[in-house]
């Protein structure tokens, strides 16, 4: 059954980003990341820059089995480069199936200004929630310079990080069966607001402002289906309450308002893999204790 894809929507104001339950086309990318399908490498890279375009290098990815679910790219502020601006693609192998809650998914993100290198991680995806989460370092990230056979290079990538997805199931399925404890709940989720807000300081007083939200706000649950006690049920409400923002708080001024979504997909995808590396430690912890 066809499955309408959120268009045109954003991470935040200067980021684009649509998803669907299917495989996305090619024109639906280009509504959200023009730069998938930049006609050539920006002014500022050299001679010895290897321009390929993302696109060129999707299409051999989907003959290899591999369908893009979810598409987003960064604003620019500087003049002529919003057409090579960094850009992020979330993939599934046709392979995976759809039996278990989650699926596995491997993250490309390049761009054509110099701002990035090809890069490859892995990540997870839950379907009850849309929440993509980006694994930390349990799989090797890969990154390949835009020179010589990139595409040939991203493909063989591509299948090493599909190759690593054992290891990544049986992280999931660590988390899956720790129970947390309230206390460690919360604990969990305070580290997680310093990743998040880190210190806000106050100018007039020289002192720090607390967080906008508290770790009792960002461990709610958004759906009964996140209501839970284990580490994995944890990460997730912990992850998508950090990254979606939409919770009620109070800004640095003081005033009343509502969290923002986190922008950057520099940030998204650093913030994502902290998370998730929060939550091995927490795994860890626990397993020695």
């Amino acid at each position: 059954m066809y499955s309408r894809p959120t268009l045109a929507t954003r991470f935040a104001r200067n980021t684009r980003v649509v998803r669907s339950d299917v495989p996305l086309t090619e024109d639906q990318m280009r509504a959200a990341a023009p730069s998938v399908f930049a006609e050539g490498k920006h002014e500022s890279r050299s001679e010895r820059y290897t321009y390929i375009p993302t696109i060129d290098v999707l299409r051999g990815l989907r003959k290899e089995g591999f369908e893009p679910f979810m598409v987003a790219q960064g604003a620019s502020r500087v003049e002529g480069k919003a057409e090579f601006t960094k850009h992020m693609i979330r993939m599934r192998h046709a392979g995976q199936g759809q039996a278990k809650p989650e699926a596995n998914e491997i993250i490309l993100i390049n761009s054509h200004d110099g701002a990035s290198s090809y890069q490859l991680l892995a990540g997870a995806f839950r379907f009850i929630c849309h929440n993509g989460l980006i694994v930390g370092d349990v799989v090797e990230d890969i990154r390949i310079q835009h020179r010589g056979d990139v595409q040939g290079e991203v493909i063989e990538g591509a299948f090493r990080v599909l190759n690593e997805f054992g290891v990544v199931d049986e992280h999931v399925a660590a988390m899956k069966a720790l129970p947390l404890e309230p206390r460690e709940q919360i604990a969990f989720a305070t580290a997680a607001l310093a990743l998040r807000f880190g210190e806000r300081p106050v100018e007039e007083t020289g002192g720090h402002r607390p967080a906008p939200v508290t770790a009792e706000q960002l461990n709610e649950a958004r759906r009964i289906e996140d209501v839970g006690h284990n580490l994995w049920e944890t990460l997730q409400r912990v992850s998508e309450n950090c990254l979606r923002g939409g919770q009620p708080g109070r800004s640095a001024q003081g005033r009343r308002h509502h969290t923002r979504p986190v922008g950057s997909i520099d940030r998204n995808v650093s913030l994502n893999r902290a998370l998730w590396m929060l939550a091995e430690e927490m795994r860890q912890i626990k397993a020695a204790s």
